[in-house]
């Protein structure tokens, strides 16, 4: 997964903060959906996490279709989420999803969703 996230970072629109991220979300039948931050100079951007999982919903996948997410980072140590791309995270992937956060280098850190979104709020938090 290392090879294909530093290829599709290549790909990131990132003139502004210089800091390309790319993804790869997993659906639970094997296939793959890929996103790279795009940036805007009004600041109405899109993350790379945010794309990729809008790119597998747009092909009809649904919540719960959700296996995994791999996603890099520009930094010498691997990044995280934002916390509106753990948002949507919560609502598409279970709280025992993994996500995968690499260094531009390759190392990896390994999360659960839960991790990530100690406090989750859903669905069922709308009354």
């Amino acid at each position: 997964m290392k090879e294909k996230l530093q290829a599709l970072h290549k790909n990131s629109y990132s003139p502004y903060f210089h800091y390309p991220v790319s993804a790869i979300v997993v659906m639970k039948d094997g296939k793959e959906f890929c996103g790279v931050n795009v940036e805007n100079a009004n600041g109405t951007s899109i993350c790379a996490e945010r794309n990729a999982i809008h790119t597998a919903v747009a092909n009809g996948y649904k919540r719960g279709d959700f296996e995994e997410i791999h996603i890099m980072t520009s930094g010498d140590s691997p990044g995280t989420p934002c916390f509106a791309c753990r948002q949507v995270m919560l609502e598409f992937f279970s709280l025992e999803a993994l996500v995968f956060c690499y260094s531009i280098s390759g190392d990896v850190d390994t999360y659960t969703i839960e991790k990530l979104c100690p406090y989750p709020f859903g669905v069922d938090d709308l009354g």
